[in-house]
């Protein structure tokens, strides 16, 4: 079963934000597209996509001013381990977002380096291929490497941990943040017992 079927993600108009500090920790001021998501008999939880005016733009579980009750795993996460998109310097047109784990915890960790085969398993075989079935949306290793290793969802390598990173079009707004749920709030929400664990096969 897909994550997709477990919760319902939902764009929910913008917000300003005034002033704020981007990945590189630059001070800017932004537009966020709000996403809401939803996980029956839980507090709902909100993403924002921020477009920055200094261009950058990221992804974060966004902390509202009151926070609803819930595990310390998943309170924590807001407003941490941010997401960057940016131009994959491969394809005009084309975005990149870093598939970095976030792993749950107190005080969450990044996992940079998986194989492909340990990234399926945090992040789910039948969502990533439903992801990677968007037009134009590619799962690969996030560099070029001189060595290179082919990532296939079909036959996930056992043997090479690398960086993976999904690559999208500009104009698919959904597919970065569906990544984002797979990579950075999914395994908190499994942790904690909101979701079911992700089918492997």
């Amino acid at each position: 079963m897909s994550i997709m079927d477990q919760l319902t993600l939902r764009r929910d108009g913008k917000v300003r934000k005034d002033n704020g500090a981007t990945c590189s920790g630059e001070m800017s001021t932004g537009v966020a597209a709000e996403w809401r998501v939803r996980v029956d008999g839980h507090p709902g939880l909100t993403i924002h996509d921020t477009r920055w005016a200094n261009g950058e733009r990221d992804l974060v579980l966004y902390q509202p001013v009151v926070v609803p009750e819930m595990p310390a795993a998943l309170s924590n996460l807001h407003n941490r381990r941010r997401a960057g998109i940016q131009g994959s310097g491969l394809r005009n047109g084309e975005l990149r977002i870093m598939g970095w784990v976030a792993v749950p915890g107190d005080r969450p960790s990044f996992k940079k380096t998986f194989t492909t085969a340990d990234f399926v398993e945090v992040c789910g075989l039948a969502d990533l291929r439903e992801l990677t079935g968007r037009p134009g949306v590619v799962l690969d290793t996030a560099f070029v490497r001189p060595d290179p290793v082919f990532i296939d969802l079909d036959k996930p390598q056992e043997t090479d941990s690398v960086q993976h990173a999904l690559f999208f079009p500009q104009r698919d707004n959904v597919a970065p943040v569906v990544f984002f749920l797979l990579s950075r709030v999914a395994p908190t929400l499994r942790h904690i017992g909101w979701l079911p664990e992700p089918v492997r096969s």
